[in-house]
């Protein structure tokens, strides 16, 4: 990890076209902005941590209704409509 002391109005340049600015500073933080390509995701730790996390208890709860049915225990989740199934009022 690279840590540098940077006062307000400086920046940070990056490989890649990605420039970090101190936009200000007091002793609740710092706030910073951030310059990148559009096709470079920014997403805060915390979100980031919190998407892992939801995935991960997702796969979990796919785990758990396969175990479920497995033991030939009713699905809590109801099929979904086949292909073959007409969908009413629509005609091509």
């Amino acid at each position: 990890m690279l840590i540098l002391g940077r006062r307000e109005g400086d920046s940070i340049l990056i490989d890649g076209g990605i420039r970090i600015v101190v936009v200000s500073c007091d002793r609740g933080g710092v706030r910073i902005g951030i310059e990148a390509p559009s096709d470079v995701k920014i997403l805060r730790g915390e979100i980031a941590q919190q998407v892992a996390q939801e995935n991960q208890r997702a796969v979990s709860a796919s785990d758990a209704a396969d175990w479920l049915a497995a033991l030939g225990a009713p699905s809590a989740v109801a099929p979904a409509p086949s292909a073959a199934s007409p969908v009413s009022g629509t005609e091509h």
